[in-house]
């Protein structure tokens, strides 16, 4: 795949409002794109438009508006996932609004499309939001969409705060076994990436695994965070019963809840780990699990200060 031979013309972010989405956009920014932003109607777009970023008004549910956003740019970069954003349309943006997102980028004839998948995407469809990820590969390349899917593995600066700041309250709460070694990524050095593989010399429909030297354990990540931050810090693991009881009434109830148990029983299996050799030929020297947990733990201090 060639570079742009556009640079003029704005790349467009879907998820710009969102976590990782707002990264890409600082990583866009940095490296002197235009940038054009999906956001929905009623959502606030003040801060990307104090960047300079151009405002594209529209949903992945509503295929005109993708189209009308995505006419006069020469990419796409999504990092939309409604598993993570919630609410009633979620599991409707994972799989309607990603089709959309597709036909959207064939009408428009986009140049690269670059789409936030997750790793092992393809092998487990009995975790509907990973799966929903190679579904919109498969339709991207059933399009004939000139893309490339990044898959990176557990973001770490979620998981491990996702009860709090574990400097502050000492312990990280696991849904799984923390001894199973796992691929993890940081959102920031995601975003890097994703950025970069818009101009990146990939091939049409490549799948990219993304992650660090080697896979870790959540009790060998608490530990090397622990060392650095100076505190002790415990994994309380979630037993597996009691996943497995809140996986069945969350599939009846709230079927994120059950897809988010469905993902914890794959990490167990220690298949949940990355190839990075592609990573590595693209995005240069892949990070190493030592320096990007001393980098997470150093940002978790600083925040306490």
């Amino acid at each position: 795949m060639p570079l742009s031979n556009s640079p003029a013309l704005p790349v467009l972010v879907v998820g710009a409002t969102g976590f990782l989405g707002g990264q890409v956009v600082d990583e866009l920014l940095k490296r002197g794109k235009t940038v054009r932003a999906l956001v929905r109607p009623a959502s606030d777009a003040s801060r990307l438009e104090s960047r300079g970023v151009e405002i594209a008004r529209g949903n992945m549910l509503d295929l005109d508006s993708l189209i009308a956003a995505m006419t006069g740019t020469d990419a796409v970069i999504t990092t939309a996932a409604g598993y993570t954003r919630g609410g009633k349309d979620a599991n409707d943006i994972d799989t309607i609004g990603n089709a959309n997102l597709a036909e959207a980028a064939h009408r428009a004839g986009i140049r690269r499309f670059v789409l936030t998948s997750i790793l092992t995407s393809d092998q487990t469809p009995q975790v509907p939001h990973f799966w929903h990820k190679k579904l919109a590969e498969d339709k991207l390349e059933q399009l004939g969409v000139p893309f490339v899917a990044l898959r990176p593995g557990a973001f770490l600066d979620q998981v491990a705060a996702s009860a709090g700041n574990p400097t502050d309250k000492g312990r990280i709460i696991w849904i799984g076994k923390p001894t199973v070694p796992l691929t993890f990524v940081r959102s920031s050095d995601l975003a890097a990436y994703l950025a970069a593989a818009v101009d990146a010399d990939a091939h049409d429909g490549e799948r990219i695994d993304i992650g660090w030297d080697r896979p870790v354990s959540m009790r060998e990540a608490a530990d090397m965070i622990g060392t650095r931050a100076g505190k002790k810090i415990r994994v309380w693991p979630v037993p597996s019963v009691v996943a497995r009881a809140i996986g069945a009434v969350g599939s009846r109830f709230m079927p994120l809840i059950g897809d988010m148990v469905a993902m914890f029983s794959w990490f167990d299996t220690g298949r949940y780990v990355a190839d990075t050799r592609r990573q590595a030929e693209l995005f240069g020297p892949v990070p190493t699990a030592e320096e990007s947990l001393a980098q997470y733990a150093d940002k978790l201090t600083s925040t306490r200060n």
